[in-house]
């Protein structure tokens, strides 16, 4: 965790130490703050791996570490609402599991827990998914690409793998899917609205097996030809 100046690290340090105590004491009633220190760095060294630009780097891991750290919470049974948790693992976490993710929250809301993660996470999620998801009202601003973690699998219920293939460890007990749907990268922007009808639909189908009660609205984005594969 480095700058390129003494005052420049000095803010680094800064930022890092008030993440960290923020998750300190958003933590404290489920694990101690060495587990928790723990984490962040383990998050930050993970992302720092493949990123060429560290500006934000410091938040990420935040954000990253309280992904895992819930994962493990729900995982040890230290999670209040146990709801169901969904993982979308793909290759780089920059298209695929990223728009199925965002559907999925857009209509299970605090229902399912979601999760995504990469095999070999990309520095970003691909602008021609930005903008598709944009389209039906989704934004992917707030997210980005992270590595596939032991907490975030354990936690998992389901797992859905998005053209990753073996790459994905199988963990005993959990249910996976693999969903064979095109890959979004550089792809037309009829091509990506054909591959976003394609996930929205199955993840409606996710949500049925996982919470059949559950009162569905219409579909999100408009009915496509499969995307080529």
């Amino acid at each position: 965790m480095t700058a390129h100046t003494p005052a420049e690290q000095a803010i680094a340090d800064q930022q890092v130490n008030r993440i960290v105590e923020d998750l300190v004491h958003d933590y404290a009633d489920r694990f101690p703050r060495t587990q928790v220190e723990e984490v962040y760095r383990d998050s930050y060294d993970k992302l720092v791996a493949t990123a060429k630009v560290t500006t934000f780097l410091p938040v990420l891991a935040g954000r990253f570490a309280g992904e895992r750290l819930d994962a493990r919470a729900l995982a040890e049974g230290k999670h209040a609402h146990r709801a169901p948790a969904v993982l979308f693992v793909c290759v780089h976490n920059a298209g695929r599991s990223q728009m199925s993710a965002a559907l999925l929250r857009s209509y299970a809301g605090q229902s399912i827990h979601v999760y995504t993660a990469g095999s070999d996470p990309a520095e970003a999620i691909h602008p021609e998914v930005r903008t598709a998801m944009t389209e039906i009202g989704l934004s992917l601003e707030q997210e980005f690409p992270k590595p596939l973690t032991h907490d975030v699998l354990s936690a998992a219920d389901v797992v859905v793998t998005l053209g990753c293939g073996d790459e994905c460890p199988v963990v005993p007990g959990r249910r996976y899917e693999d969903w064979p749907v095109a890959d979004p990268a550089g792809a037309t922007a009829s091509q990506v609205a054909a591959i976003r009808a394609d996930l929205d639909a199955r993840v409606r189908e996710l949500i049925v097996s996982l919470l059949p009660g559950l009162d569905l609205p219409a579909p999100m984005s408009p009915a496509a030809q499969p995307a080529a594969r």
